[in-house]
Protein backbone atom coordinates (compact mmCIF):
# COMPACT_ATOMS: atom_id res chain seq x y z
CA UNK A 1 0.00 0.00 0.00
CA UNK A 2 1.53 3.58 -1.14
CA UNK A 3 1.83 5.92 1.85
CA UNK A 4 0.12 9.02 0.87
CA UNK A 5 1.92 12.02 0.52
CA UNK A 6 0.55 15.62 1.56
CA UNK A 7 1.96 18.46 -0.98
CA UNK A 8 3.41 20.42 1.83
CA UNK A 9 0.53 21.30 3.60
CA UNK A 10 -1.11 20.97 6.62
CA UNK A 11 -3.05 22.46 9.24
CA UNK A 12 -5.55 25.23 7.88
CA UNK A 13 -4.24 24.67 4.24
CA UNK A 14 -5.01 20.73 4.26
CA UNK A 15 -7.70 20.96 2.73
CA UNK A 16 -6.64 23.38 -0.59
CA UNK A 17 -4.85 20.62 -1.99
CA UNK A 18 -5.10 19.77 -5.47
CA UNK A 19 -5.92 20.78 -9.30
CA UNK A 20 -7.79 24.74 -9.71
CA UNK A 21 -8.76 26.18 -13.34
CA UNK A 22 -6.89 29.53 -14.10
CA UNK A 23 -11.01 30.26 -16.10
CA UNK A 24 -11.06 31.28 -19.51
CA UNK A 25 -13.26 34.45 -18.92
CA UNK A 26 -16.22 33.84 -21.46
CA UNK A 27 -17.15 36.11 -23.48
CA UNK A 28 -20.46 36.28 -25.97
CA UNK A 29 -21.33 37.21 -29.03
CA UNK A 30 -21.76 41.21 -28.40
CA UNK A 31 -19.00 41.03 -26.65
CA UNK A 32 -20.01 41.18 -23.09
CA UNK A 33 -19.13 38.83 -20.27
CA UNK A 34 -20.68 35.32 -20.28
CA UNK A 35 -21.90 35.04 -16.74
CA UNK A 36 -24.20 31.66 -18.43
CA UNK A 37 -20.87 29.67 -19.64
CA UNK A 38 -19.35 30.62 -16.18
CA UNK A 39 -21.73 28.66 -14.54
CA UNK A 40 -21.47 25.93 -17.28
CA UNK A 41 -17.43 25.74 -16.96
CA UNK A 42 -17.81 25.47 -12.79
CA UNK A 43 -20.04 22.92 -12.71
CA UNK A 44 -18.03 20.97 -15.54
CA UNK A 45 -14.79 21.67 -13.69
CA UNK A 46 -16.39 20.44 -10.38
CA UNK A 47 -17.97 17.48 -11.73
CA UNK A 48 -14.20 16.72 -13.08
CA UNK A 49 -12.70 17.06 -10.01
CA UNK A 50 -11.31 20.35 -9.68
CA UNK A 51 -11.14 21.98 -6.24
CA UNK A 52 -11.76 25.64 -7.24
CA UNK A 53 -11.23 28.11 -9.81
CA UNK A 54 -8.39 30.91 -10.08
CA UNK A 55 -10.10 33.79 -11.96
CA UNK A 56 -9.60 37.11 -13.80
CA UNK A 57 -5.84 36.13 -14.16
CA UNK A 58 -3.58 36.21 -17.21
CA UNK A 59 -6.08 32.91 -18.65
CA UNK A 60 -9.18 34.95 -17.98
CA UNK A 61 -7.60 37.89 -19.60
CA UNK A 62 -7.99 40.85 -17.05
CA UNK A 63 -5.85 42.94 -19.09
CA UNK A 64 -8.36 42.96 -21.76
CA UNK A 65 -11.20 43.43 -19.16
CA UNK A 66 -12.60 46.75 -17.43
CA UNK A 67 -12.68 46.77 -13.64
CA UNK A 68 -16.21 46.59 -13.40
CA UNK A 69 -16.16 43.66 -15.83
CA UNK A 70 -13.79 41.62 -13.79
CA UNK A 71 -16.19 42.26 -10.66
CA UNK A 72 -19.03 40.42 -12.84
CA UNK A 73 -17.00 37.85 -13.16
CA UNK A 74 -16.17 37.49 -9.27
CA UNK A 75 -20.41 37.40 -8.40
CA UNK A 76 -21.29 35.29 -11.02
CA UNK A 77 -18.90 32.24 -10.41
CA UNK A 78 -19.42 32.99 -6.37
CA UNK A 79 -23.03 32.65 -8.04
CA UNK A 80 -22.35 29.20 -9.47
CA UNK A 81 -19.72 27.84 -7.18
CA UNK A 82 -22.22 28.31 -4.30
CA UNK A 83 -19.82 27.89 -1.76
CA UNK A 84 -18.68 24.29 -3.09
CA UNK A 85 -15.20 25.29 -3.87
CA UNK A 86 -12.59 28.26 -2.85
CA UNK A 87 -12.22 30.99 -5.66
CA UNK A 88 -9.26 33.22 -5.86
CA UNK A 89 -9.70 36.39 -7.30
CA UNK A 90 -6.37 38.26 -8.99
CA UNK A 91 -6.58 41.64 -8.32
CA UNK A 92 -3.26 42.49 -10.54
CA UNK A 93 -3.57 45.84 -12.57
CA UNK A 94 -0.81 48.27 -13.85
CA UNK A 95 -1.20 50.92 -10.96
CA UNK A 96 -1.44 49.92 -7.19
CA UNK A 97 -4.85 52.36 -6.54
CA UNK A 98 -6.58 50.00 -8.72
CA UNK A 99 -5.43 46.81 -7.75
CA UNK A 100 -6.59 47.81 -4.19
CA UNK A 101 -9.54 49.12 -5.09
CA UNK A 102 -10.27 45.25 -7.15
CA UNK A 103 -9.04 43.69 -3.78
CA UNK A 104 -12.10 45.38 -2.08
CA UNK A 105 -14.24 44.42 -4.26
CA UNK A 106 -13.13 40.90 -4.44
CA UNK A 107 -13.87 40.65 -0.76
CA UNK A 108 -17.16 41.91 -1.54
CA UNK A 109 -18.21 39.83 -3.85
CA UNK A 110 -17.70 36.84 -1.94
CA UNK A 111 -14.23 35.48 -2.92
CA UNK A 112 -11.95 33.18 -0.44
CA UNK A 113 -8.64 35.03 -1.72
CA UNK A 114 -7.22 37.35 -3.22
CA UNK A 115 -3.84 37.17 -5.54
CA UNK A 116 -1.63 39.57 -8.11
CA UNK A 117 0.79 39.66 -10.28
CA UNK A 118 3.84 41.85 -9.17
CA UNK A 119 3.53 45.27 -11.27
CA UNK A 120 3.30 44.52 -14.64
CA UNK A 121 5.21 47.95 -15.79
CA UNK A 122 8.27 50.00 -14.96
CA UNK A 123 6.89 48.51 -11.11
CA UNK A 124 10.19 49.92 -9.52
CA UNK A 125 12.04 46.16 -8.91
CA UNK A 126 11.73 44.52 -5.82
CA UNK A 127 11.13 47.49 -4.00
CA UNK A 128 8.20 48.40 -5.79
CA UNK A 129 6.76 44.97 -5.76
CA UNK A 130 6.87 45.23 -1.78
CA UNK A 131 5.41 48.41 -1.76
CA UNK A 132 2.25 47.16 -3.95
CA UNK A 133 1.67 43.53 -2.37
CA UNK A 134 1.91 45.66 1.20
CA UNK A 135 -0.94 48.00 -0.38
CA UNK A 136 -3.09 45.21 -1.91
CA UNK A 137 -2.53 42.78 1.04
CA UNK A 138 -4.01 45.61 3.26
CA UNK A 139 -6.37 46.68 1.88
CA UNK A 140 -8.83 43.19 3.11
CA UNK A 141 -8.84 41.03 5.29
CA UNK A 142 -8.90 37.65 2.89
CA UNK A 143 -5.69 35.59 2.52
CA UNK A 144 -3.15 37.09 0.15
CA UNK A 145 -1.74 34.97 -3.12
CA UNK A 146 1.38 36.47 -4.53
CA UNK A 147 1.66 35.41 -8.27
CA UNK A 148 5.25 34.88 -9.44
CA UNK A 149 4.95 34.68 -13.57
CA UNK A 150 8.19 35.40 -15.45
CA UNK A 151 10.98 36.37 -13.28
CA UNK A 152 13.49 34.31 -10.51
CA UNK A 153 12.74 33.67 -7.29
CA UNK A 154 15.40 34.20 -5.15
CA UNK A 155 14.49 33.03 -1.82
CA UNK A 156 16.59 35.41 0.47
CA UNK A 157 14.88 38.61 -1.16
CA UNK A 158 11.42 37.43 -1.99
CA UNK A 159 10.87 35.69 1.60
CA UNK A 160 9.96 39.32 3.08
CA UNK A 161 7.01 38.87 0.78
CA UNK A 162 5.32 36.85 3.04
CA UNK A 163 6.03 39.24 5.93
CA UNK A 164 3.39 41.33 4.82
CA UNK A 165 -0.23 41.48 6.29
CA UNK A 166 -2.36 38.26 4.78
CA UNK A 167 0.31 37.17 2.47
CA UNK A 168 -0.46 33.56 2.88
CA UNK A 169 0.25 32.10 -0.60
CA UNK A 170 1.89 31.61 -3.58
CA UNK A 171 1.22 30.93 -7.47
CA UNK A 172 4.53 29.92 -9.02
CA UNK A 173 4.45 30.09 -12.75
CA UNK A 174 7.92 29.07 -13.34
CA UNK A 175 10.70 26.02 -13.19
CA UNK A 176 12.98 26.70 -10.75
CA UNK A 177 11.67 24.08 -7.97
CA UNK A 178 14.95 23.93 -6.06
CA UNK A 179 15.07 28.01 -5.22
CA UNK A 180 10.74 27.12 -4.22
CA UNK A 181 12.02 24.63 -2.17
CA UNK A 182 15.15 26.81 -0.49
CA UNK A 183 12.13 29.39 -0.05
CA UNK A 184 8.86 27.34 1.44
CA UNK A 185 11.24 25.16 3.51
CA UNK A 186 12.15 28.77 5.18
CA UNK A 187 9.27 29.85 5.30
CA UNK A 188 7.80 26.46 7.03
CA UNK A 189 9.67 27.71 10.21
CA UNK A 190 7.60 30.86 10.69
CA UNK A 191 4.26 30.69 9.30
CA UNK A 192 1.85 28.50 7.23
CA UNK A 193 1.56 29.45 3.33
CA UNK A 194 0.15 27.61 0.67
CA UNK A 195 1.88 27.50 -3.10
CA UNK A 196 0.33 25.90 -6.41
CA UNK A 197 2.70 25.10 -9.68
CA UNK A 198 1.35 27.23 -12.64
CA UNK A 199 3.56 25.23 -15.51
CA UNK A 200 0.54 22.82 -16.86
CA UNK A 201 3.06 20.78 -18.47
CA UNK A 202 5.23 20.51 -15.43
CA UNK A 203 2.68 19.89 -12.77
CA UNK A 204 3.90 16.38 -11.93
CA UNK A 205 7.57 17.55 -11.51
CA UNK A 206 6.52 20.49 -9.22
CA UNK A 207 4.44 17.83 -6.90
CA UNK A 208 7.40 15.52 -6.79
CA UNK A 209 8.51 18.41 -4.26
CA UNK A 210 5.82 17.63 -2.00
CA UNK A 211 6.98 19.65 0.76
CA UNK A 212 6.17 22.37 -1.40
CA UNK A 213 3.20 22.72 -3.80
CA UNK A 214 -0.66 21.95 -2.63
CA UNK A 215 -1.27 21.18 -6.49
CA UNK A 216 -1.30 23.38 -9.52
CA UNK A 217 -3.26 26.44 -11.03
CA UNK A 218 -3.41 26.34 -14.54
CA UNK A 219 -5.35 27.05 -18.51
CA UNK A 220 -5.63 23.90 -19.84
CA UNK A 221 -7.40 22.72 -16.73
CA UNK A 222 -10.91 24.08 -17.83
CA UNK A 223 -10.38 21.88 -20.89
CA UNK A 224 -9.15 18.55 -19.40
CA UNK A 225 -9.85 19.24 -15.72
CA UNK A 226 -10.07 15.28 -14.73
CA UNK A 227 -6.36 14.61 -15.83
CA UNK A 228 -5.11 17.31 -13.85
CA UNK A 229 -7.49 16.20 -11.07
CA UNK A 230 -6.23 12.62 -11.06
CA UNK A 231 -2.59 13.82 -11.46
CA UNK A 232 -3.24 15.90 -8.08
CA UNK A 233 -4.92 12.35 -6.60
CA UNK A 234 -2.36 10.37 -7.57
CA UNK A 235 0.66 12.04 -6.57
CA UNK A 236 -1.13 12.51 -3.57
CA UNK A 237 -0.95 8.92 -3.11
CA UNK A 238 2.64 8.70 -4.30
CA UNK A 239 1.43 6.89 -7.09
CA UNK A 240 3.77 8.95 -9.93
CA UNK A 241 4.04 6.27 -12.34
CA UNK A 242 0.14 6.21 -12.96
CA UNK A 243 0.28 10.00 -12.94
CA UNK A 244 3.06 10.32 -15.51
CA UNK A 245 0.61 8.76 -17.73
CA UNK A 246 -2.18 11.42 -17.58
CA UNK A 247 0.76 14.65 -17.40
CA UNK A 248 2.00 12.66 -20.77
CA UNK A 249 -1.61 12.78 -22.59
CA UNK A 250 -2.22 16.18 -20.59
CA UNK A 251 1.08 17.76 -22.73
CA UNK A 252 -0.01 16.85 -25.78
CA UNK A 253 -3.03 19.02 -25.23
CA UNK A 254 -0.62 22.23 -24.01
CA UNK A 255 1.40 21.62 -26.94
CA UNK A 256 -1.47 21.84 -29.30
CA UNK A 257 -2.83 24.89 -27.33
CA UNK A 258 0.82 27.19 -27.43
CA UNK A 259 1.60 26.52 -30.95
CA UNK A 260 -0.18 29.95 -31.90
CA UNK A 261 0.45 32.99 -30.64
CA UNK A 262 -3.29 34.21 -31.22
CA UNK A 263 -5.25 32.57 -27.99
CA UNK A 264 -8.00 32.69 -29.23
CA UNK A 265 -6.99 28.70 -30.16
CA UNK A 266 -6.97 27.86 -26.02
CA UNK A 267 -10.59 29.50 -25.86
CA UNK A 268 -11.95 27.10 -29.28
CA UNK A 269 -10.79 24.14 -26.95
CA UNK A 270 -13.13 24.53 -24.57
CA UNK A 271 -16.02 24.93 -27.54
CA UNK A 272 -14.89 21.84 -28.81
CA UNK A 273 -15.77 20.49 -25.28
CA UNK A 274 -18.86 22.07 -25.72
CA UNK A 275 -18.50 25.57 -23.75
CA UNK A 276 -18.37 27.91 -26.34
CA UNK A 277 -16.21 30.65 -24.34
CA UNK A 278 -15.91 33.02 -27.51
CA UNK A 279 -12.59 34.76 -28.96
CA UNK A 280 -10.26 36.52 -26.72
CA UNK A 281 -10.62 40.13 -27.70
CA UNK A 282 -8.49 42.30 -29.98
CA UNK A 283 -5.47 42.37 -30.26
CA UNK A 284 -6.19 38.56 -30.48
CA UNK A 285 -7.81 37.48 -33.71
CA UNK A 286 -10.93 35.55 -33.58
CA UNK A 287 -10.74 32.31 -35.93
CA UNK A 288 -12.14 32.04 -39.25
CA UNK A 289 -14.83 29.01 -39.98
CA UNK A 290 -11.91 27.62 -41.56
CA UNK A 291 -9.44 27.95 -39.32
CA UNK A 292 -11.50 26.74 -36.28
CA UNK A 293 -12.63 23.44 -38.50
CA UNK A 294 -8.95 22.65 -38.98
CA UNK A 295 -8.10 23.25 -35.36
CA UNK A 296 -10.92 20.90 -34.37
CA UNK A 297 -9.66 18.19 -36.30
CA UNK A 298 -6.06 18.97 -34.75
CA UNK A 299 -7.36 18.30 -31.52
CA UNK A 300 -9.67 15.59 -31.93
CA UNK A 301 -6.90 13.20 -33.48
CA UNK A 302 -5.52 13.53 -30.07
CA UNK A 303 -7.58 11.77 -28.55
CA UNK A 304 -7.31 13.50 -24.87
CA UNK A 305 -10.91 14.80 -24.47
CA UNK A 306 -12.50 11.05 -25.21
CA UNK A 307 -9.84 9.82 -22.70
CA UNK A 308 -10.99 12.94 -20.03
CA UNK A 309 -14.87 11.79 -20.27
CA UNK A 310 -13.66 8.12 -20.05
CA UNK A 311 -11.98 8.73 -16.77
CA UNK A 312 -15.08 10.52 -15.70
CA UNK A 313 -17.46 7.73 -16.47
CA UNK A 314 -15.12 5.17 -15.05
CA UNK A 315 -14.83 7.47 -11.44
CA UNK A 316 -18.62 8.40 -11.44
CA UNK A 317 -19.83 7.66 -8.19
CA UNK A 318 -16.46 7.35 -6.07
CA UNK A 319 -14.79 10.22 -4.14
CA UNK A 320 -11.62 11.25 -5.66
Amino acid sequence: MKKKGNFGTKGVYAGLRGAYAAMFTPIDRKGRVDTEAIGRIVEYGLANGLKGFYLTGSTGGWFLLSPEERVTVWKATAKAANGRCPLIAHVGATSTDESVALAKAAADAGMDWVSSIAPPVFGGGFEGVYRHYKAVSEATDLPFMAYSIGSEIVPERDIRLFDLKNVRGMKYTGRDYYAAQAMKLALDERKETVWFAGCDEQLLCALAFNDVFAGGIGTTYNIIPRHFSEICRLADANDFHSASRFQEEANKVVRLMIQSSNWSYRKAMMKFIGIDCGPYRAPYAALTAAEERAFFRQFAALGVVARNQAIRGHQKGKRL
